[in-house]
């Protein structure tokens, strides 16, 4: 219990961690809304408001997997990182008891992210008589859940990219590649891996999570959410190995 209140406090005291959750929420309704404002009545078939509310993540999800990574960064840019394993000698208990304090940081900023993204843009939607989604509606729970837990998983394995590289900076360009890059660029490459890309990346196929209206040829919402969630438990092991295999 003391090493979670411990952890708690160094993720709370640090003031890029605030800042880091008001501009994830910030910039997912914000974008929501931009991308909101050009639409009119005469909507697309296959038309989903709730995927519309959350264009807003393409941007957010790299704010929380900076979160992410700025728990544990810092502690190596200052050298405090051997203060905690003093303490905390057990490295393994030490980034597992992490791993759940920032978990839980990012369930709360991302279920903030996904509420309020989804409500102002519907709002915006339905005073531009454009067909909005409530609440009621069917899957749109099941949406904003799976897009909630989407965004906690970015959010975990942007601390398992910076458990592995040590470095703010070298985090945010792994992020990039990863969240931004990789999805936008590898379906274009040629034959099997193109296709690879396109539908089982997994970011890719997280981002089915919070569809209410499924898009032809890409996985369902929960396949898409245990590919992600794999892939995230993955980097965390990686990390976890690499940390207690090498020098601070």
């Amino acid at each position: 219990m003391n090493l979670l209140r411990s952890e708690w406090t160094k993720l709370r005291s640090v003031r890029s961690t605030w800042i880091a959750a008001l501009s994830a929420v910030a910039s997912a309704v914000a974008l929501g809304l931009l991308g909101a404002f050009d639409l009119s009545s005469d909507v697309p078939a296959g038309w989903d408001p709730t995927a519309t509310s959350l264009k807003g993540f393409l941007f957010a999800q790299l704010i929380i997997g900076m979160l992410g990574a700025l728990s544990i960064t810092p502690e190596y840019a200052t050298g405090m990182i051997g203060t905690s394993l003093v303490f905390a000698p057990a490295r393994s208990r030490l980034l597992a008891v992490k791993a759940v304090v920032v978990a839980a940081v990012v369930l709360v900023v991302s279920f903030l992210t996904t509420v309020f993204s989804f409500a102002v843009v519907q709002l915006r939607l339905h005073s531009a008589g454009v067909p909005a989604a409530g609440l009621g509606d069917p899957g749109v729970i099941g949406a904003l859940a799976g897009a909630t837990l989407y965004l906690t998983l970015i959010g975990l394995l942007g601390l398992a990219v910076g458990m592995i590289v040590r470095s703010t900076t070298t985090s945010l360009a792994v992020l990039v590649g990863a969240l931004l890059l990789l999805p936008a660029l590898g379906p274009a490459l040629p034959g099997v891996l193109g296709g690879w890309f396109a539908h089982y990346w997994p970011i890719t196929a997280g981002q089915s999570a919070y569809a209410v209206v499924r898009v032809p040829e890409t996985v369902t919402p929960s396949l898409g959410l245990v590919i992600l969630a794999v892939a995230a438990a993955g980097v965390l092991i990686a990390g976890q190995v690499v940390v207690r295999r090498r020098d601070i």
